[in-house]
């Protein structure tokens, strides 16, 4: 697959041309840390705008390779609505489309088969609270139990609920699943989701009886999150650093 093709940029509005070079970015760095599954997990992002519009990776590209021109524009039904030379995979739509349309703040989902994040979710307890990069995800963590690959659209209403408000969600046996208002802040919770299980699966490693946080410790991370970053998401705080390392590594995504 040629992963080059004329630049989308002049055809599309500057709200959407952000969203496309954010969404390729959060691609780039997926593989840069290693958590991308050759072509088989996705990260979706709306289109600005009141069309119910969203962006996804072109089926068969990786996603090393992912550009902002190359992003697959769909609507809620996966449908293709504007032309575009790649496919998407239907089974990865499925997922995103039942978060996208029951939650109008998940700006943007994304979803991975990290080898750490699999190994955790395959474990009855699911994570524990044995880090700080723990507990973050702890305080707003849902679990979804394994139906299949997903195509079946009655999963939909259950993956959902089990989402509920949250931010993570640990789909059991299968991966991990984080949202957030903007690529940059669903790539940092994932970041985060990430470390936790490979701390774990780490620390297990070891042999030795785990030592868990408190739960007191648990109820108050919110607030020392939010004093931590000064009142700041995470993913603003950290996204402008995480491009200028992708710029050094690989850049072109922005093409």
């Amino acid at each position: 697959m040629n992963a080059s093709q004329p630049t989308l940029k002049p055809m599309v509005s500057p709200a959407e041309w952000t969203a496309r070079v954010d969404l390729a970015a959060a691609y780039r760095l997926t593989a840069l840390f290693g958590w991308d599954d050759l072509v088989f997990t996705h990260i979706s992002a709306r289109v600005p705008g009141p069309e119910h519009h969203f962006l996804i990776n072109p089926y068969g590209m990786m996603f090393d390779e992912i550009t902002a021109s190359s992003l697959v524009k769909v609507d809620l039904h996966g449908n293709k609505v504007v032309d575009s030379p790649y496919d998407i995979n239907p089974a990865g739509f499925t997922i995103h489309s039942a978060v996208h349309a029951a939650r109008e703040d998940a700006l943007c989902v994304m979803h991975t088969h990290s080898v750490n994040g699999v190994a955790v979710s395959a474990q009855d307890k699911g994570l524990l609270p044995i880090s700080q990069q723990s507990l973050g995800v702890l305080a707003a963590l849902g679990y979804h139990d394994y139906e299949g690959i997903a195509l079946n659209e009655d999963e939909k209403p259950r993956l959902v609920a089990d989402l509920g408000a949250n931010t993570y969600l640990m789909l059991r046996n299968h991966g991990l699943l984080t949202v957030g208002k903007s690529a940059a802040d669903a790539f940092v919770a994932m970041y985060f989701f990430e470390a936790a299980c490979m701390i774990q699966v780490r620390a297990q490693s070891g042999g030795g009886v785990l030592r868990q946080i408190p739960q007191p410790i648990l109820a108050g991370i919110k607030k020392q999150i939010a004093e931590v970053t000064r009142g700041m998401s995470p993913g603003a705080l950290v996204w402008p650093g995480l491009l200028r390392r992708l710029d050094r590594a690989n850049p072109g995504y922005a093409e």
